[in-house]
């Protein structure tokens, strides 16, 4: 999957301006970002007796709503999705998948940070980088809230370019590790498959899904 950083911080310590400013650098780089926000409240973009509403009702276990400039996936979920489900869903085409909240995920973090708001967050796991307006005492590597460069400059030398030649395998809808030999193992026989196949002509991306009763 793409690789996936959260972006963390107490409320209105700025993240969504971060995710902003990292988001208008990446474009300007050329990299094809996706972005997910977290929120606690219960979501209804499918009002009562709208046609999505009434297809959810009587049993559809998805519903896209598609105009001429989005679509809108509605998926009803029965326990609550994990950040790599999200990703998934989301899809492979990206460089980087960048999230606003998910404090408590397993992704890689960096820190939105204001002196008004108090002390930084305590125990955030796997944090990579705090942006700051202040000086702090830690071993966290620290950005001002400006910079925006320097921070893009992290993302990608640490995580988009290692990924930018990638295979992902999901076996049961969950994502498999895999260590170098056998990556290369199966994009090779899956390169080789579909090479043979007449029509097929320069590989750049390659899709497989099986399903079994």
């Amino acid at each position: 999957m793409p690789p996936i950083v959260s972006i963390v911080g107490k409320s209105e310590s700025g993240k969504t301006t971060l995710m902003e400013k990292l988001l208008g650098e990446l474009k300007s780089r050329g990299y094809r970002v996706a972005t997910v926000k977290h929120t606690a409240q219960k979501l209804s973009f499918d009002e009562p007796g709208k046609d999505s509403w009434r297809h959810i009702q009587a049993g559809s276990e998805a519903t896209l709503i598609s105009s001429p400039d989005k679509a809108v996936l509605i998926k009803p979920t029965k326990t609550k999705i994990s950040l790599e489900q999200i990703a998934h869903l989301i899809g492979e085409d990206y460089d980087i998948i960048l999230t606003e909240g998910f404090k408590v995920s397993n992704a890689p973090k960096i820190e939105v940070h204001r002196k008004q708001a108090g002390p930084p967050l305590a125990s955030v796991r796997k944090l990579i980088a705090i942006a700051t307006d202040e000086p702090l005492e830690t071993k966290t590597r620290q950005f001002s809230l400006e910079d925006s460069k320097g921070l893009a400059d992290l993302l990608e030398k640490g995580f988009i370019a290692p990924q930018r030649e990638r295979v992902s395998l999901y076996v049961n809808n969950a994502p498999v590790v895999l260590t170098t030999f056998p990556k290369q193992v199966v994009a090779n026989i899956l390169l080789a498959l579909a090479s043979s196949l007449k029509g097929v002509k320069k590989i750049k991306s390659l899709d497989i899904f099986l399903r079994k009763p």
